[in-house]
């Protein structure tokens, strides 16, 4: 009863995965309350998650990272990529692999792609390249990268914490190392010499903001009428862009020009307002309040231009994964009051939707284009809820502490490479470290953490013990030997690779290691095989997810900056997957046996 109880709850967090009903975290967090809930965890069991030492490592590097990046250490790199880089997209993702690779051996990918991306995306303005030739090869090459090392993803880290917890000890820091650099270099040869090729020549919004967004078609000027209706009031008393699908974004009157914040402007005759808005909706209100549309022939260009001008700009931010804002709307967020900046459009991946933007539910992955007072953009690179893609301002970032934040980091390093202290140990006091030196404010040590990978983690930590108590990893071995009697330990080993790969593009990386890693342990003691191959071989599948944008979470990231479509992924991400599981077992048995 046991083992059908556990495995109930596996297929339905399996479906709560791939439906994507609810996010991740929250779906392994209700897993763990089931397993206590069912006695196939006990209480100190269920929360043991949230103190493993896999979690709190984790949660540290997040720290560490966000360490290194806070004092722009990472843009040290920029001028290397632009001087080597060349012109030609191959030489281009050569250059930009072998440098944000080995960056990502020692910090979250999430953060590395987070500083590139407006690195790279400057980087194509200034070659003429499209973005699209380049932010897949940006996302894989930080994945390829984080195999290099045990603290280079979360899923080392948990397989790390797995191996303890069967028996076999954590993995030091180079654990793997020679394995992930053959994959990374096979990886990073796929990329220049045939991704380059098979990626899209696509001209994404990041190629030109003004025409990737179509805002001439919703950028529109209106004349406050003598008869209008909203004479003598505010704009906030008006209440037109909490009636129609509308927004305001400059007022000019008499030669003057008024940027945001204009609620409390009030209205006169003759006023012109530069306004966010579909053909339908300014002829509904043109009727209803008075107000006259402007020619479009004389006027669009005009007011398009006037938008990011003198301290008004306008800016592409993405909603990162940590986002309160993701599931809320823009209208329940009040966003323009709170950042002080108004939404034109909205780009996801290659879908584009500029009308009735304050009632679509905001995804992780999302590219607002924005606009308002340059100021409020200084405001907006502060936030640890939104990306900036532009370079961020040298004053914002602590320059005169970069050499320490890399000092930390390597120390944090060494003492683990030489044994000194155990990664978990060195970690956490590389945490305090950047604190005491003023790398990190106590304040943003919080905001720094991926509460929902920590939480991810700590929920499906349970899981795993569930499996192992209630016996059901062991029938799953039994039925796996039962089916494979007549294959090779080589190709049991292939197929626990090509069956984690999959797993992995339809759940998170963390829940297939979970998952398939005790399993492939218990099927390699039967059979009476190397049991280190087989974590091996399941921690590089999980971290090699490449078919879709929402297998990883770099993946997501550059989605919509680079103007991608769903099936840019699968046609450029298929083979690099076929030949991780063409190459990397070979690899393990070459380098570890079998």
């Amino acid at each position: 009863m046991e083992i059908v109880l556990t495995l109930a709850v596996v297929a339905l967090a399996l479906v709560g995965f791939i439906t994507e009903i609810l996010p991740a975290d929250i779906i392994a967090f209700m897993v763990m309350v089931t397993l206590m809930v069912l006695g196939l965890v006990t209480p100190e069991e269920g929360i043991s998650g949230f103190g493993n030492s896999a979690t709190i490592t984790v949660m540290a590097m997040f720290v560490l990272s966000a360490g290194i990046a806070r004092t722009g250490a990472i843009q040290i790199v920029r001028d290397a990529l632009i001087r080597w880089g060349g012109k030609t997209p191959t030489r281009q993702t050569l250059v930009m692999g072998g440098i944000v690779g080995p960056i990502t051996a020692f910090i979250n990918n999430t953060a590395v792609v987070a500083v590139f991306l407006p690195i790279v995306e400057e980087w194509c303005q200034r070659c003429g390249v499209p973005a699209s030739k380049l932010m897949i090869p940006l996302s894989y090459a930080t994945i390829l990268g984080g195999l290099l090392t045990t603290i280079g993803t979360s899923t080392n880290v948990l397989a790390s914490g797995l191996s303890a917890q069967l028996g076999y000890g954590e993995f030091h820091l180079f654990q793997f190392t020679k394995l992930g650099i053959a994959v990374f270099l096979a990886g990073l040869a796929y990329l220049s010499l045939v991704a380059s090729r098979q990626l899209p020549d696509r001209q994404s919004s990041s190629d030109d903001g003004v025409q990737g967004y179509g805002l001439r078609d919703y950028v529109s000027e209106v004349a406050i009428a003598p008869r209008s209706s909203l004479i003598g009031q505010t704009l906030q008393e008006s209440e037109i862009q909490r009636t129609f699908d509308l927004d305001v974004l400059e007022l000019l009157r008499d030669g003057s020009r008024f940027p945001q914040p204009l609620g409390d402007k009030v209205l006169q005759a003759g006023d012109i307002l530069i306004v966010r808005s579909g053909r339908e909706e300014l002829l509904r209100i043109r009727e209803e309040r008075g107000l006259d549309i402007l020619p479009e022939v004389k006027f669009q260009n005009e007011a398009v231009a006037a938008l990011s001008s003198g301290e008004e700009k306008i800016g592409e931010v993405l909603i990162l994964s940590n986002s309160r804002l993701i599931g809320t709307t823009l209208k329940d967020l009040r966003f323009r009051q709170r950042y002080n900046v108004t939404v034109l459009a909205i780009r996801r991946g290659s879908e584009l939707v500029r009308g009735r933007l304050g009632k679509i539910p905001l995804r992780f992955g999302d590219l607002l284009l924005v606009q308002g007072p340059k100021q409020s953009f200084i405001g907006l690179q502060t936030t640890r809820e939104l990306l900036v893609l532009e370079q961020r301002n040298i004053e914002m970032l602590r320059a005169g502490k970069a050499s320490v934040a890399i000092a930390i980091g390597l120390a944090v390093v060494l003492l683990a490479a030489f044994n000194i202290l155990p990664i978990l140990v060195g970690a956490l006091a590389g945490v305090v470290a950047m604190v005491l030196t003023g790398c990190l404010k106590p304040g943003e040590v919080y905001g720094s953490i991926r509460w929902d990978i920590i939480f991810l983690l700590a929920g499906l930590i349970p899981l795993g013990i569930a499996m192992d108590k209630s016996g059901t990893t062991a029938w799953l071995a039994e039925q796996l030997v039962a089916l494979g009697s007549d294959l090779s330990g080589y190709w049991i080993l292939v197929f626990f690779f090509a069956i984690t790969s999959l797993l992995t593009e339809i759940l998170s990386n963390n829940a297939s290691v979970v998952l398939m890693l005790p399993v492939a342990v218990e099927v390699a003691k039967t059979l009476d095989l190397n049991p280190f191959a087989f974590m091996y071989a399941v921690t590089f599948a999980a971290s090699t997810s490449f078919m879709t944008p929402i297998g990883y979470q770099t993946n997501t990231m550059v989605y919509s900056p680079g103007g991608y479509r769903f099936l840019d992924f699968t046609r450029v991400g298929a083979p690099l997957n076929l030949l991780m599981i063409v190459i990397v077992p070979p690899l393990i048995v070459w380098f570890y046996g079998l």
